[in-house]
């Protein structure tokens, strides 16, 4: 049996980063939704914004109409925002209209009904072709009446005429005691609620929505923090990501040569997450700032969330060690977003971040540093899960680092981050022979190889330098210790090539001196060689002369006979 084909409701885009995620595409076109909460959790602003980006981004104009600001306040307490709704009146895609509502102007003299409203909104309506309608707040319109019988007709009433005209509409509504709204009606005649929260904790205020209903439609059913700011209103859609999400294979270089070569690929994923811990003064930061250098060579776009140092701070630190990022921040290839751990709660923190990361979308972070913030376990790691999370999510780079009280075992991590992360390199302060020096490890480099060595490094005027290990009798030696073996080791090679010179010297002596005894033996046994020849030529010439004598006498005796 085939199945029917689902209908989709039609929505209304709000613009509200984030918030359209959360709501699957906007609020429901054609009806009213009740924007509810108490003072100061942004119903208003959330009005205003919905009506000046369907002005200006969708084409629809719209008509405020405000039972308690004047049009001059409302358009001036927006303006911060980059909202400019006098221009939006003047073009005509924005209507405004104030309703000013006294209790003690008023007395209720027979039934009360909103026919007038009816007629005044129907106006403002027509007169800009009004798609979108903001009601703020609508206890105003009935505070100063007491039958609540009437009132909650009336309420009927106006969001049924709402849904005749076919306007997408936004009712805010104070929260009342026990219940959304103070009448306890308009949540339950409204197609869509959202419940507006302002929640401090420890002296931290965050600001949280929630979409108690929607008909219709599937929605985000979590609680959600928003940010109110110049940018003006944003949302963290994401509570939870999946783990399926797309893998890169390319490598990139940490833009330290010798730690990229304690790497088999040369380098970190792409898209990966890489925690770098240690104590107080063992160069995180630095590290971080290296990786930020690299990629910012390539032509990459970074940015730097940094909880205990200023961007200027950083700036002036890292030039000691031959870093220069003023340069990026000036080319538009690096941004600094700085604050307390103190000043948000964890999850303003990450609302921020998620907006950041829309505005600048870089490809590499560094946060420096997570140990920084402060909060329950369970809330901090969710807080980190998330993070890293929307970082992977990306395709961005993250480099974490975390601080490490000295003496500690755990290192920051307490929360489970290092399961998080693909890599995880360690850094430690090694006392020896009355002085501290700094050594790094890889633990973990998941889909590559790495090398299992504590590896010696120096900050020079240069950058990071990683020093080749050296083992000595008593294990892996660093500074002091390393140059002193280094140096016996030397000196020891010394003497023994100067006792090898020594014997080379000696044997040639020896050589020369056998080498004289042959000559003078190859002299003397010449010399002998040349007498005996000599001797035997005389002989030679006796025995022919003594031949020839006797046969010189053999002849005369033969004559004489």
């Amino acid at each position: 049996m085939t199945r029917p084909t689902a209908i989709e409701l039609p929505k209304s885009a709000t613009g509200i980063a984030g918030f359209d995620d959360i709501l699957l595409g906007g609020l429901p076109a054609g009806r009213p939704t009740l924007v509810c909460g108490a003072a100061g959790c942004g119903k208003t602003l959330f009005g205003v914004t919905f009506l000046v980006n369907g002005a200006t981004r969708f084409g629809e104009p719209g008509v405020f109409m405000s039972f308690e600001e004047r049009a001059e306040d409302l358009a001036a307490n927006v303006a911060s925002l980059g909202y400019d709704l006098d221009d939006l009146v003047a073009t005509g895609k924005l209507a405004i209209d104030h309703v000013r509502v006294e209790r003690s102007e008023i007395e209720e003299t027979g039934q009360y009904d909103l026919e007038g409203l009816f007629v005044r909104l129907g106006y403002a309506v027509d007169s800009v072709g009004a798609r979108r309608v903001v009601l703020d707040t609508i206890e105003s319109l009935f505070s100063g009446f007491t039958d609540t019988a009437i009132l909650r007709a009336e309420l009927r009433r106006l969001f049924a005429w709402i849904k005749d005209r076919g306007l997408t509409a936004i009712v805010t509504g104070e929260r009342g005691e026990g219940q959304l709204t103070r009448q306890g009606l308009e949540e339950y005649i409204s197609d869509c609620v959202i419940l507006l929260d302002n929640r401090v904790v420890d002296q931290v205020t965050t600001r949280r929505l929630r979409v108690v209903k929607y008909r219709g439609s599937a929605h985000g059913t979590n609680e959600y923090p928003f940010l109110i700011d110049e940018g003006g209103i944003s949302v963290l859609p994401v509570t939870s990501s999946g783990i399926e999400r797309p893998v890169s294979e390319e490598i990139i270089s940490a833009g330290i040569a010798g730690l990229d070569a304690m790497l088999r690929n040369g380098g970190f994923y792409r898209g990966s997450s890489i925690l770098l811990s240690g104590v107080a003064g063992t160069g995180k930061t630095t590290i971080g700032g290296h990786f930020v250098n690299a990629a910012c060579k390539r032509g990459e776009r970074c940015m730097i969330f940094a909880f205990e140092e200023g961007a200027d701070e950083i700036c002036r630190n890292l030039r000691s060690v031959g870093l220069d990022l003023r340069q990026w921040v000036e080319a538009g290839l690096l941004r600094f977003e700085a604050a307390r751990p103190s000043l948000y709660g964890l999850e303003m923190h990450l609302a921020r971040m998620h907006r950041d990361l829309n505005r600048f979308d870089p490809s590499v972070v560094v946060v420096d540093p997570i140990s920084a913030l402060r909060g329950p376990d369970v809330e901090v790691h969710t807080t980190l899960l998330r993070m890293v999370d929307l970082l992977k999510s990306r395709g961005i780079t993250g480099l974490f680092t975390s601080l490490r009280a000295a003496g500690s075992l755990h290192d920051g991590t307490d929360q489970a981050i290092s399961s998080l992360m693909d890599s995880w390199i360690r850094l430690l302060d090694v006392e020896a022979n009355g002085e501290r020096n700094r050594v790094l490890y890889v633990i973990k480099s998941r889909g590559t190889s790495h090398s299992n060595q504590v590896r010696e490094f120096r900050m020079t005027d240069g950058g990071i330098e990683l020093i080749d290990p050296y083992v000595g009798p008593e294990g892996v030696l660093t500074g002091a210790a390393r140059l002193s073996q280094e140096a016996r080791e030397h000196a020891a090679a010394e003497r023994r090539r100067h006792e090898i010179a020594q014997r080379g010297r000696e044997l040639a002596r020896r050589r020369d001196a056998l080498e004289r005894q042959v000559k003078e033996l190859q002299a003397t046994l010449d010399a002998d060689q040349d007498e005996a020849q000599a001797l035997l030529i005389e002989e030679q010439a006796q025995d022919a002369m003594l031949a020839r004598n006797s046969a010189a006498i053999a002849a005369r005796r033969g004559s004489a006979e």
